[in-house]
């Protein structure tokens, strides 16, 4: 494209500028085909020296959706708790492919994603002392629904957490006339 970064400059090869833009971006951070593919287009680097750098890049493994969506999967769902649902939003915001995407959140367990919302649950627990049930209640719950986890998930795990805190006897916290559709 004339007058587009990429064209200016005695040194303006198109497929270079392309390179040299792919590279510095995925020594920041691993990076999609589809991110940096958007970050050439931002650039006006021509769609086929663009095209060819993504291939070839593709080709050598310096850019590979199925190793990023599964090292995202572990990474943000160790590091922030998140449940698959979130997680596979986050992968299509970045622009990998969908059967890459549902591959990516199936290594996922769901055993293993119910023992991170009864952790999630066990750490706020403490903060909602002192609130009515219904609260607590709904605390706990929007936290792990805006981590990905589902109502039934959610109130099962909320349910376990307040029953294996409060004296016997007590009636049950969770009331099961709740109205669930906030969620």
């Amino acid at each position: 494209m004339e007058g587009s970064p990429a064209s200016r400059g005695p040194e303006a090869d198109p497929q270079a500028v392309a390179r040299a833009i792919c590279l510095r971006l995925l020594t920041m951070a691993p990076r999609t085909r589809a991110q940096l593919a958007e970050a050439l287009r931002k650039r006006e680097v021509p769609e086929e020296a663009a095209e060819a750098v993504l291939e070839r890049f593709s080709e050598v493994g310096l850019i590979d959706d199925e190793a990023f969506a599964a090292a995202w999967v572990s990474s943000r769902h160790a590091g922030r708790g998140l449940a698959r649902r979130a997680l596979a939003s986050e992968l299509r915001r970045r622009g990998v492919e969908e059967d890459t995407v549902k591959e990516a959140v199936e290594q996922l367990d769901p055993e293993q994603e119910a023992e991170t919302a009864r952790r999630l649950v066990a750490r706020k627990l403490a903060s909602t002392r002192g609130l009515e049930p219904a609260a607590r209640t709904r605390r706990l719950a929007g936290m792990l629904a805006r981590k990905g986890y589902g109502p039934g998930l959610a109130f099962r795990v909320i349910r376990e957490a307040l029953e294996g805190e409060e004296p016997e006897g007590v009636d049950d916290p969770i009331d099961p006339d709740y109205p669930l559709d906030w969620l």
